[in-house]
């Protein structure tokens, strides 16, 4: 688990060990979710872009007086957390979180690419990694697949992130899990955000 995450929202249960885990770019997209927008003035996070996610789904705003408490904690490569969206309330174990940069310093050359490279980078213990590029709403974007191995928990468990580009910096959308299963049940909120994602105004 990303130590940004949970310094932000505290401990999670104790991981089982896993084996075998695999990447795919698959997932339930044909599932059923209610919805609700997130990003736009006037919502629980404010963010340069805004997209739909699944009610249930508990967000909560990363303000800088917190990412600057948190230390080296609050960063991962060039970019700081900007909203953390809990799946507890589903029954589910992980995270979407939505990570932001400046302009000009969230990545060489402005693309999509560059900054997911970095972000994927300043993972612990990242393997297996994929990049592909994507469309994300209208959105030119960048997505990687990778597994991260938790040494103390024993736990490999695959991870998803989607990088675009703004107005007002770079933009990652990831996606963690307590384990694979946990991971692949939480696909169809990180494909919802994906394909209503937008520039909010």
């Amino acid at each position: 688990m990303r130590k940004a995450s949970q310094a932000v929202v505290g401990a999670l249960v104790a991981m089982s060990v896993l084996s075998g885990c695999s990447f795919g770019w698959g997932g339930d997209e044909k599932k059923k979710v209610a919805e609700k927008k997130l990003g736009d003035k006037g919502t629980a996070c404010e963010l340069p872009v805004h997209f739909t996610l699944a009610t249930s789904w508990k967000a909560v705003a990363i303000t800088r007086a917190t990412v600057d408490r948190m230390g080296p904690l609050g960063h991962q490569g060039p970019l700081t957390p900007a909203c953390e969206l809990d799946a507890k309330p589903t029954g589910h174990i992980g995270f979407l979180t939505v990570w932001s940069g400046t302009k000009g310093t969230a990545a060489p050359g402005g693309t999509p690419r560059a900054l997911l490279k970095q972000f994927v980078a300043a993972e612990h213990f990242e393997s297996n990694v994929k990049f592909r590029e994507s469309k994300a709403g209208g959105l030119s974007a960048t997505e990687a697949g990778y597994t991260v191995t938790d040494l103390s928990a024993g736990v490999v468990r695959p991870e998803r992130a989607l990088a675009v580009m703004t107005r007002h910096g770079g933009v990652v959308i990831h996606l963690g899990g307590l384990d694979a299963d946990e991971h692949k049940a939480l696909l169809p909120a990180f494909e919802l955000a994906k394909k209503s994602l937008g520039l909010t105004s």
